[in-house]
């Protein structure tokens, strides 16, 4: 089969490698698309190597046809069309990935456009309801509001009944944002997010941040929580040390959870998974989510698909495509 091998973060070489197939429990996919993710780009360039046990090819959530089942799969047959979230291995013509972590299409979802689902859905449900517990009438604030995350958390939020902030960084980002049902928009290069929180919440901020930034924006994150807020950070973007103000953080009864989704055991994940189908698929089938496709690449282009992702010009996912 064939599969991205990252021989440097601007040459990801699509080749020959040896085939994959099911081991006990697991089911192999037969890919027609992946998403792509940050975390792709920093495996490919050495900073973010591959948990114990997991494919070095990068590509953590695809789409496609099932080819094959291994042992113990009693769920799924070879020929339904999936999307599933894995550890990795996904920039490749098949996938082996554990049955739990398997999802079928949601109803009336493209099967290219399905593989910009699983993680940014698995990372919004785990984050801001499973672990934040983000409720009816709270409000949220995600930072990079027009990402794959934010686009796929603004719609989820509003779903549940929760206001939602948003940051971002152009009028465009922000439009888009508005359409998707935030109240709350910031442009972080012309306003300071937490003042702008405090307007317009009478001083009270936000219930629930799902942070990407880290330590640049950590204490000004505490400074935007509500009294029993709760910050959740995945992403490391702004740096990884950072100073904590205990008094700020008592004073709110505040908690800052740091947390991944990638290095969680099989079973963590086949349980995000089964909350993920049974609370997330239905808002998207009855349209009250929808996924937010930015681009669409060939997979031998994803060089092209990382550099498009980094640049920020691009707002929701980033999806390569792999021809059968």
């Amino acid at each position: 089969m064939r599969a991205i091998v990252a021989e440097s973060p601007e040459q990801l070489l699509w080749q020959e490698v040896p085939d994959v197939s099911p081991g006990p429990g697991e089911v192999l996919i037969k890919v027609a698309a992946v998403g792509v993710n940050r975390a792709d780009v920093l495996q490919a360039a050495g900073k973010y190597p591959s948990p114990p046990g997991a494919p070095d090819t990068i590509g953590l959530e695809v789409a496609g046809v099932v080819a094959d089942v291994g042992a113990d799969v009693a769920k799924w047959s070879v020929g339904q069309d999936v999307c599933a979230l894995l550890t990795g291995g996904g920039y490749a013509e098949y996938v082996a990935v554990p049955a739990g972590q398997v999802m079928p299409i949601p109803s009336g979802v493209d099967l290219v456009d399905a593989a910009g689902i699983p993680e940014v859905a698995c990372t919004v449900w785990s984050n801001v309801v499973m672990t934040a517990h983000l409720s009816e009438g709270q409000l949220v604030l995600f930072h990079g509001g027009a990402s794959g995350i934010g686009t796929h958390g603004i719609q989820v939020a509003r779903a549940l009944g929760a206001r939602v902030a948003v940051t971002a960084g152009s009028s465009e980002k922000l439009d888009l944002c508005r359409e998707l049902g935030a109240q709350i928009t910031i442009n972080y290069h012309d306003e300071d997010f937490v003042a702008r929180l405090q307007e317009e919440t009478d001083g009270a901020g936000a219930n629930v941040i799902l942070d990407i930034m880290g330590a640049a924006y950590l204490d000004r994150n505490i400074d935007a929580l509500a009294i029993d807020g709760r910050l959740v950070i995945i992403g490391m973007q702004g740096g990884i040390k950072a100073e904590l103000n205990i008094a700020k953080l008592v004073g709110k009864r505040a908690g800052v959870i740091g947390t991944t989704l990638r290095g969680r055991p099989v079973s963590g994940k086949s349980a995000i998974v089964e909350a993920v189908t049974a609370s997330v698929w239905p808002m998207i089938a009855d349209g009250r989510v929808r996924p937010i496709i930015g681009a669409r690449l060939p997979i031998q282009r994803a060089a092209d698909a990382h550099q498009l992702l980094v640049s920020g010009k691009v707002a929701g996912k980033v999806v390569l495509t792999v021809d059968s």
